[in-house]
């Protein structure tokens, strides 16, 4: 008895009491649906009553299908403008903020912050109205100012869709990566700051020479959750333009449910889940893989 008492009271056996609940939910929602859905993949389903083995079927569907691959593309070019204005506009942003010579600093956190606080379905619905073709923030001021044939449907040209819902989505990730340089701008020492100014460095060298190597390992942490949610992005384009026009915007998570539940071929979209998965796995692990040997070059 005396055992078991000093069993539980001991750090490692609490540790695992209190984590266990959130390892089942993470193990329910994250890791378990990968194995189904790939059994899933292997079978016509339509989400209800029997499913039926057809082996590699779907999987010979998808690497055929125009539109999978159209979405992959789009996909990319959101990881290219995610990675490529997000992180450099967040850490601008994060060095500004971190400026003992800024005033206000806190009012211009709020501010930046702000995007964080709604969610992704209601920053659809309102860059939706802003980019409205008759009453829209966008064209009403383009018109105001003379600009009349730049006013545009944004969200309604197949050339435009795209790029006009990338901006949204910048808008809405940069407090974060922000945040994330912020925080990791602050943990630096202030003695090497103090050390570099001393040796008659200015504010670009500071940064260059201090700020810079420092936050080397968040800027990649930041990349590769910034390439990773590109690749299964899916609420704020969903709720803009569902993809559309004429698939102009369609991505691999958005295709992948109107496969699953508009069509009901759970069993292609499965397989188009999967694919989704071994794509950002792949991707992630190259990218790291990269940034290693980069690192160790250096």
């Amino acid at each position: 008895m005396n055992k078991l008492k000093q069993l539980l009271r001991s750090d490692k056996v609490a540790a695992f009491v209190f984590l266990a609940p959130a390892l089942f939910f993470f193990g329910l929602y994250m890791i378990a649906p990968v194995p189904m859905s790939t059994y899933y993949s292997l079978h016509r389903w339509s989400g209800i009553g029997e499913k039926i083995y057809i082996g590699l079927q779907n999987w010979g569907e998808l690497i055929k299908d125009p539109i999978f691959w159209l979405s992959f593309k789009n996909n990319l070019k959101l990881v290219v403008v995610s990675i490529g204005t997000q992180l450099p506009v967040a850490l601008l942003l994060a060095v500004f903020l971190s400026s003992k010579t800024t005033r206000l600093a806190g009012l211009f956190k709020t501010i930046y912050f702000i995007p964080l606080l709604f969610s992704s379905v209601a920053i659809g619905v309102m860059w939706r109205y802003i980019y409205d073709t008759n009453f829209g923030l966008v064209n009403v001021f383009l018109r105001n100012v003379g600009l009349f044939s730049w006013a545009k449907d944004w969200l309604g040209d197949p050339k435009l869709a795209l790029y006009s819902v990338m901006v949204a989505i910048n808008w809405r990730f940069i407090p974060f990566y922000m945040i994330l340089f912020l925080a990791a701008i602050v943990a630096i020492p202030e003695e090497l700051f103090e050390a570099a100014m001393i040796d008659g460095a200015k504010g670009i060298q500071v940064f260059r020479h201090i700020t810079l190597p420092m936050l080397r390992p968040t800027i990649i942490n930041a990349a590769v959750l910034s390439l990773v949610g590109a690749l299964k992005f899916f609420d704020i384009i969903f709720a803009m333009t569902g993809g559309g026009p004429h698939h102009a915007s369609e991505l691999m998570a958005t295709y992948m449910y109107k496969r699953s539940f508009v069509d009901f071929r759970m069993g292609y979209g499965s397989t188009v889940a999967v694919a989704i998965f071994l794509i950002a796995m792949v991707l992630s692990l190259a990218f790291l893989r990269f940034t290693r040997r980069s690192s160790e070059l250096d």
